[in-house]
């Protein structure tokens, strides 16, 4: 994987992560809330990790964009109401955090920019935090 790869990669998986955790700030499950909530301080952070790590490995990132499936996704979690958007949440969540973990311990491990390899390998552990905690609901 290219670095403008991983960058485009982590930045959709980071827009992907906070645009569904703003659908679920207002969940009636408080726990569920409070774990969106921490899903947008959190991937907002790594975002902007990315992207300075981008900057100082040279490169330009472009505004993160979600691709085909997350925005099929995130359709779906907008047309879901209630008890069942909870339930299809935490379903995306699982995924997109089993995703989310591949493709940073993929690029701490075999990366070729040094910034970027850098900032994959101090995700890791928070990416891997979310799941552990989305595993459990």
């Amino acid at each position: 994987m290219t670095p403008a790869q991983f960058v485009a990669k982590a930045g959709a998986s980071d827009k992907f992560e906070i645009e569904s955790a703003k659908l679920e700030t207002s969940s009636a499950n408080s726990a569920l809330a409070q774990f969106a909530s921490k899903m947008i301080a959190d991937h907002t952070q790594s975002t902007q990790m990315v992207k300075q790590a981008a900057i100082a490995d040279k490169l330009m990132p472009k505004p993160p964009m979600l691709d085909a499936m997350q925005a099929k996704d995130l359709a779906a979690l907008r047309a879901a109401k209630g008890s069942s958007r909870d339930a299809l949440y935490i379903q995306q969540q699982k995924a997109a955090h089993a995703d989310a973990l591949s493709l940073m311990q993929s690029y701490a491990s075999n990366g070729t920019a040094h910034n970027l390899k850098a900032a994959a390998g101090q995700i890791v552990p928070v990416v891997q935090m979310h799941k552990d905690m989305i595993d459990k609901m």
